[in-house]
């Protein structure tokens, strides 16, 4: 019997992700039965993975796209059991670099077709939010938010873009951070940063927590408290080069539950801006679901 796939892509998407589309297409239609359903808003999203039974569903797109149909499956309490495939299109392409899955459509649906189902972790909050690849609050957040403007325009280079300009005023938070209930940081101290790491990179391939890997049932989490103008500037200028773990004020502990609360802070989960909240807690739901990775 043929592997039975669900292909889902983005209805708005432009010619050249269309062509992307086609091409993985042609190499899913090799070795598998694929039905391919365009969506463009949740609620047909939600409508298309009532249907999907028990076929695999891929995602053609980048980490907001995976975040959006594991957030639709986890709100049905569908996510369970079920085996998701990423073909990555988007502009960061984070969760896919994590998983170690090529960035070429056509390659990276071979990988569908020859891969290995993996039990994978997924982070989620006390509203039933959930986080696929990353979550950061502060100059993170605020980098990111700053780097949307640039990213439409010039892809992935945005985010550091963003992170530069963060450093020329950075954010100040007053928080307490709890690992495991430990507390880690507190409000006397000034934060810059906090990152949730499911996965390794953001922005597309700026890693904040380079041994996350989300599949050990844990979340890796950097604190960064780099203290006057001059430390935060290094600590900034470092951080779309990956070397932000050289600064003496950074710290990355691991654990699976951690709680900030404090002065207000808005969030940034897999892209996807939230807030401003003054609390939040993030727990590890351990294999809550399987991604097809490459074979071992």
């Amino acid at each position: 019997m043929a592997t039975r796939l669900l292909l889902i892509t983005n209805s708005d998407a432009g010619t050249a992700d269309r062509e992307a589309v086609d091409a993985a297409l042609a190499v899913l239609r090799e070795g598998a039965e694929v039905e391919v359903s365009g969506t463009s808003s949740p609620e047909e999203l939600d409508d298309v993975l009532a249907s999907a039974g028990e076929r695999t569903v891929v995602v053609a797109g980048g980490d907001g796209s995976i975040h959006a149909v594991v957030q639709a499956l986890h709100a049905r309490a569908d996510l369970a059991g079920r085996t998701l495939a990423l073909i990555p299109l988007g502009t960061g392409n984070d969760f896919a670099r994590t998983l170690g899955l090529p960035l070429d459509p056509a390659q990276a649906a071979h990988v569908v077709l020859t891969g290995t189902p993996r039990p994978t972790d997924l982070v989620v909050d006390e509203d039933g939010q959930v986080t696929v690849n990353s979550v950061h609050l502060g100059a993170g957040a605020e980098a990111g938010k700053r780097g949307a403007r640039w990213k439409e325009r010039l892809g992935k280079v945005g985010y550091p873009i963003g992170a530069l300009q963060t450093a020329l005023n950075p954010p100040s938070l007053r928080v307490r951070v709890e690992v495991d209930d430990e507390v880690v940081v507190d409000v006397d101290q000034p934060v810059l940063m906090v990152a949730v790491g499911n996965g390794a990179s953001v922005g597309g391939g700026t890693e904040l927590t380079p041994d996350a890997e989300p599949h050990d049932g844990q979340v890796d989490v950097l604190v960064a408290t780099p203290r006057g103008p001059v430390a935060r500037l290094g600590y900034l200028v470092r951080l779309p080069f990956a070397r932000h773990e050289d600064h003496g004020d950074v710290r990355i502990l691991r654990g699976r539950t951690v709680r900030v609360s404090g002065t207000a802070f808005d969030c940034n989960s897999d892209g996807e801006i939230d807030g401003p909240v003054r609390s939040r807690t993030w727990r590890v739901q351990p294999a809550a679901y399987a991604m097809v990775v490459p074979p071992r």
